[in-house]
C-alpha cells in the first residue's frame, strides 16, 4: 500500500470527481447480528450506485464496513466456531452479491466494554480466529483480490486487546482511527486528531504516536493507514488562558462539534471564533473565549500527508465523506498524496 486515500462513505452526495480522487471507499455500515447473519439492504444507500461508481473509476476499491447490530454480536460470533463460519460465509456472500472488493470490520472494541458492548477477555484470540475464517471465505471467491481490513483504536488499550502479528496474517491493512484522541472521555480541551502531541498535554497521544505504536507491535508501516477527521470536537464552558483554551480543564468531556463545511461557513474567524495554529502539534483550533473546537484543515492534512510519505505508511483515510461538502479536504489529500 502506498499513498492511499480512503473515505468512509455513508449518506450524502458522492460524485464522479470524488471517485476519481480516491483509491478506496468504505461503505458505512452493514450490520453483523449475533446469529452470524448480515444486514446490508436498508443500511447503505450507495449500493445501487456501485455500477455507476465503478464506471467512474474502475480501479476504486469498494469495501463494506461492518458494525454490530447487537451489543454482543462480535463477541458471540468470534467465540463460537459455527458462528464464525456463518458470519464469514455471510460476508463473502454479500461481497459477491453486490460486487464488492472486500470487508472492513469496525468493532469498537474487542475486550473493551466502555461503549456499552458485551465483551470478553477471550475476544483477543477469538478475533484472530474470526478474521482467519473471513480471510478463508474471501479467498475462496476467486477472481480478483478481495480485501479484509479493520478499523482500530489508536492507543495502547487496543494493541493490548488484539493479537496484532497474528491478525496481520489475515488482514491487508489497518485503518488506525487517529481521531477522537480527545473526546467524551477527556475533560481536558485539546486536539482530537493532531499529528504530534503537545508537550503540555498530560493525556499524550497523537497520530504519529499511534502509528509508531502499531509498527512497534509488528505491523508493517505500509499496511497502516492514518485517520483524518472531517468533523470537529468541542469543549464548552472553558476559562480563557494564554493558549486560548488549549489544555484547559473542562467541566465535562468533549462532544461532537460542527462538520468541516459548517466550520468554514460559520466558525473560522467568524461569530466571535478565532482560528489558532499549534505549531508543535501541527493542528488548528478555534476559540471564542469559552468554547474550544479541534479539527483538521488543509494545513494539518498537508502535514499528515508529508509525514505518511516520509515514514512509508500506507496512506490516509477519513471519517466521514459527507462532512465536507466544500471538497477542500479531499482535494488537499489528492494533491499531496496522488
Amino acid at each position: 500500500m502506498k499513498n492511499e486515500i480512503i473515505g468512509y462513505v455513508g449518506t450524502g452526495a458522492f460524485t464522479e470527481s470524488d471517485a476519481k480522487k480516491l483509491t478506496g471507499i468504505n461503505l458505512a455500515f452493514g450490520e453483523l447480528h449475533r446469529d452470524g447473519s448480515v444486514t446490508v439492504q436498508g443500511r447503505i444507500d450507495k449500493l445501487e450506485m456501485i455500477p455507476q461508481i465503478r464506471g467512474w473509476n474502475p480501479d476504486l476499491r469498494i469495501i463494506l464496513s461492518m458494525v454490530q447490530a447487537d451489543r454482543d454480536a462480535f463477541t458471540r460470533c468470534c467465540a463460537d466456531e459455527e458462528l464464525r463460519k456463518t458470519a464469514a460465509a455471510s460476508l463473502a456472500d454479500v461481497t459477491v452479491r453486490y460486487d464488492l472488493d472486500g470487508v472492513d470490520l469496525d468493532w469498537e472494541y474487542p475486550c473493551v466494554p466502555s461503549n456499552g458492548s458485551v465483551v470478553s477477555p477471550d475476544d483477543r484470540h477469538n478475533f484472530t480466529l474470526l478474521c482467519a475464517e473471513i480471510r478463508r471465505c474471501l479467498d475462496a471467491i476467486g477472481g480478483r483480490k478481495h480485501y479484509l481490513t479493520i478499523a482500530a483504536g489508536a492507543d495502547l488499550y487496543y494493541v493490548n486487546c488484539v493479537e496484532l502479528p497474528e491478525l496481520m496474517d489475515h488482514l491487508d491493512y489497518i485503518n488506525v482511527m487517529t481521531y477522537d484522541l480527545k473526546c467524551g472521555f477527556h475533560a481536558l480541551a485539546g486536539h482530537h486528531t493532531a499529528l504530534y502531541a503537545n508537550r503540555g498535554d498530560v493525556f499524550t497521544n497523537s497520530c504519529a504516536q499511534a502509528l509508531e505504536l502499531f509498527e512497534s507491535r509488528g505491523v508493517p508501516a505500509d499496511r497502516l493507514m492514518m485517520g483524518a477527521a472531517f468533523y470537529s470536537r468541542k469543549w464548552t464552558d472553558l476559562a480563557d488562558n494564554e493558549n486560548h483554551g488549549l489544555l484547559v480543564l473542562c467541566p465535562k468531556g468533549g462532544g461532537y462539534g460542527p462538520d468541516y463545511e459548517l466550520l468554514v461557513k460559520e466558525y473560522e474567524n467568524k461569530n466571535g471564533y478565532v482560528e489558532y495554529w499549534d505549531d508543535e502539534a501541527q493542528a488548528p483550533y478555534l476559540f471564542n473565549g469559552s468554547t474550544f473546537l479541534s479539527y483538521d484543515n488543509p494545513r494539518s492534512l498537508t502535514a499528515k500527508a508529508e509525514y505518511v510519505k516520509e515514514k512509508g505508511y500506507g496512506g490516509i483515510f477519513y471519517w466521514e465523506h459527507k462532512c465536507d461538502g466544500t471538497g477542500v479536504l479531499l482535494d488537499t489529500l489528492y494533491r499531496k498524496l496522488r
